[in-house]
């Protein structure tokens, strides 16, 4: 799927080590810093959330509650993990609950799509094409839809993903190649 590319090591080390000084100056009181945290991972976590959702609405929410849950666990939060991380495992499960709430799917609305026509390079196929794959991304398990969004959107390791979503290595590299076998059954139409 031509997602973004897993972050190398130093990116990562790079960007772990500024997010922990956010982090850091937050746990001690500095309200601007946890801003800091909210400018640097809102667009992605909306992009994330909507992945997960299919409606902006419900993706909204979905971060506001994410950082809430995150300002409240912020004295609690002992950086064991990275910063995203810690974020989109909160992330994973405001989705779910949202998910729940709701009980019903929901359709994609050209008006809501994460990315900007003149970012995307916008044209009427593109739109189309990106459309019946979020449509059939809706149509996976949430379990599926997950590991597919993190990996793909995201572009998130392995490993990465594994502490996301609390569960073993083994098992995301199952749920992505089973995702991915449906997916490409369900797109067939579209791949040459």
């Amino acid at each position: 799927m031509g997602g973004p590319r897993p972050r190398s090591e130093s990116e990562r080390e790079s960007l772990c080590g500024a997010d922990r000084e956010v982090v850091r100056r937050a746990q001690e009181g500095d309200d601007g810093a946890f801003h800091a945290l909210v400018d640097r991972y809102a667009r992605r976590l909306f992009g994330f959330a909507f992945s997960l959702v299919g409606n902006a609405a419900d993706a909204e929410d979905v971060v506001q509650e994410t950082f809430l849950g995150a300002f409240r666990g912020l004295a609690s939060f002992e950086q064991r993990s990275s910063v995203e991380t810690w974020l989109f495992r909160i992330a994973v499960r405001q989705a779910a609950k949202s998910r729940r709430s709701r009980g019903r799917r929901r359709t994609v609305s050209l008006d809501h799509l994460p990315e900007s026509r003149e970012r995307a390079g916008w044209s009427p196929e593109k739109v189309d094409t990106r459309l019946d794959v979020r449509a059939v991304l809706g149509t996976l398990s949430s379990e599926h839809r997950e590991v597919v969004v993190l990996r793909e959107f995201e572009g998130m390791s392995y490993a990465e993903m594994a502490e996301v979503l609390d569960v073993p290595r083994g098992t995301v590299e199952s749920r992505l190649f089973r995702a991915r076998e449906k997916l490409k059954e369900r797109l067939s139409g579209y791949l040459p």
